[in-house]
This record gives structure tokens, C-alpha cells and sequence, in this order.
């Protein structure tokens, strides 16, 4: 029989990265900002958590990360500009960001590691389980991730991560999870993890994405968390020992993810997933394909 836990209602998003691999265009844009078609990355990831039932949303920040605070704040300028041209459509595209979700915001100050940015929501988040949405991992909306994880930590405790599988020629890229299975076909166990591993270290081709939900234990095993790999406070590093121990925070269960994914922390991943998402517009779609086809043919 399974167990019923505490609703989960905030989600935090740590934002406060330096976006080098998008330089020069982030040297005053945050890389959060980047349009995705016509909507920046972070808006996608925002939208994820409401749907999922977080409409209270932390975003942990950084120097020169304004605009983000300015994005999803309203701007009367503009609303009265569009109002008066009688531009209605527009306009709501304009106010949907501000009126999405209740938003807070703290700055990590010292960049120093995932970790340590979760750890910067704890006086906000308190004693409550919540999610946690890194914003290169775009999940496409049909396939509900965020929120089937939510029914995993709901019906089962402790803590829930977002697992992949991956080609093994990439599994040094991420952080990698040792699993058994469960009675439910997409959850399992964790049992260790492992911060990007070589091939040969890799305890499996289980890749941890950018979606957790986590217990508030978190907490105390982060503030005692010693820099790892980079230098830096790794997130995967507390939920090993999470993981080793389920008297402290309970379980840490893997939802093995088969959806649709858009990596936007790429360029090339970044390029791919705007001409993904073109395509499936319904006002872009038709025409932006026929000229893709073209392009194409005339390419090869």
C-alpha cells in the first residue's frame, strides 16, 4: 500500500549560471533569456512547474540576471502601447508571463556549484518537499514529467530524480544512477550515483536530467557537502549519500523518462530544438517546413 505524503506546491530554478558556451551573445543577455522560437528558454521551464502544480516559484539568480526578474514582471508601457494600437493577441502574449505563477528571487552571490544554489532556496522552501528545474532541460509539455514525479514522491516519500537513458559514449556528461527496478514499469530505486563517470566507472546508461523533486533533508546533508567535481558543491553528491541512507530523508527513486526532450545548453542541441519546435507550430509549422525541405534538398 502506498503512503501519502505532503503536496508539493514550490519549485525552485537555478538560474544564476554565466552562459559561456553561448558567448558573446550572453555577455549582457542572460543565456535563461535566449529565445526558444518567440519565448525565452526560462518561460518553457516556468510553465513546466504550473502545469505540474508549483505555481510558487523560486528562481535562484545572479549578477546580471535582471531581465529575468523583468520578464515575468508586468510592464505597463508596453501593455498601454499595445492596448491603444488595439493589438489584443499581442497584448496577452505580453501579460501571460507576468501573471503565470508567483514568483520570488534570491542571488547565489558566489557561484559555487548546483549545490550550493539549491541550498540558497532553503529559507524559502523551509520543511516542505519541492522541485527543482534546471533550464537547459526543455520537456516538451505532452509528456508530463515534472508531474508524474510529483505523484512518485507523493505516493512514495523522500526524493525523486529525472533519469535517462543515454548512449554510453555520453554518460560522462552527466551525473549517472545505479537502479533496481519497481513494481511501476517507469520508477525505480536508487541505490548510488555517480558525478559523470568514465565509461568504465559508469554503474549504468542512466543519466540524470534536469527535473527533481526533493526532500527537505536535502538541506542539512548540502550544508555539509565538501566541493567535488569542478571544484564545486554537487547536487548529485548529496543525493548519493540520500541515497545510501533512507532512515535520513527517506528513499531516492529514478522516473525513467522515454519523452520528448529539447537540450537547450548546447548550440548545436539549441539550434535543433527552435527547428523541433518551429515545425510543430501551428502558425509557423506549414509554411517553415515547406522552406526546410527546400533548404535542405538543396543542401544535399
Amino acid at each position: 500500500m502506498t503512503q501519502s505524503h505532503p503536496r508539493i506546491s514550490k519549485a525552485v530554478i537555478p538560474a544564476a549560471g554565466l552562459g559561456t558556451r553561448f558567448l558573446p551573445a550572453t555577455k549582457a543577455t542572460p543565456k535563461e533569456m535566449l529565445p526558444v522560437v518567440d519565448k525565452p528558454a526560462i518561460q518553457y521551464v516556468v510553465e513546466e512547474a504550473v502545469s505540474a502544480g508549483l505555481d510558487d516559484v523560486l528562481m535562484v539568480t545572479g549578477r546580471n540576471k535582471r531581465p529575468l526578474e523583468d520578464h515575468f514582471d508586468r510592464n505597463y508601457e508596453l501593455e498601454s502601447a499595445l492596448q491603444k494600437k488595439g493589438d489584443a493577441a499581442r497584448l496577452a502574449k505580453v501579460q501571460e508571463s507576468s501573471d503565470l505563477a508567483t514568483m520570488h528571487y534570491v542571488r547565489q552571490g558566489d557561484p559555487r556549484g548546483l549545490g550550493h544554489a539549491v541550498l540558497c532556496a532553503a529559507p524559502h522552501v523551509g520543511d516542505e518537499p519541492f522541485a527543482v528545474l534546471l533550464g537547459d532541460d526543455l520537456i516538451d509539455p505532452r509528456d508530463p514529467l515534472l508531474q508524474r514525479m510529483v505523484e512518485v514522491q507523493e505516493q512514495r516519500g523522500g526524493s525523486v530524480v529525472a533519469l535517462m537513458e543515454v548512449a554510453p559514449e555520453q554518460i560522462h556528461l552527466y551525473g549517472c544512477a545505479a537502479v533496481d527496478p519497481t513494481e511501476d514499469g517507469d520508477v525505480v530505486k536508487i541505490h548510488d550515483l555517480v558525478e559523470k563517470p568514465a565509461l568504465a566507472d559508469a554503474p549504468s546508461h542512466y543519466a540524470i536530467i534536469g527535473r527533481y523533486v526533493l526532500d527537505p533533508h536535502i538541506f542539512d546533508i548540502l550544508r555539509k557537502t565538501e566541493p567535488g567535481r569542478g571544484g564545486e558543491i554537487q547536487l548529485t553528491d548529496a543525493l548519493q549519500q540520500l541515497s545510501q541512507d533512507e532512515k535520513v530523508g527517506g528513499p531516492v527513486h529514478g522516473v525513467v523518462f522515454k519523452g520528448r526532450r529539447y537540450d537547450t545548453g548546447d548550440r548545436g542541441d539549441y539550434l535543433r530544438a527552435i527547428v523541433r519546435l518551429a515545425c510543430e507550430r501551428e502558425d509557423l509549422g506549414p509554411e517553415f517546413r515547406t522552406w526546410l525541405r527546400s533548404f535542405v534538398a538543396e543542401e544535399m
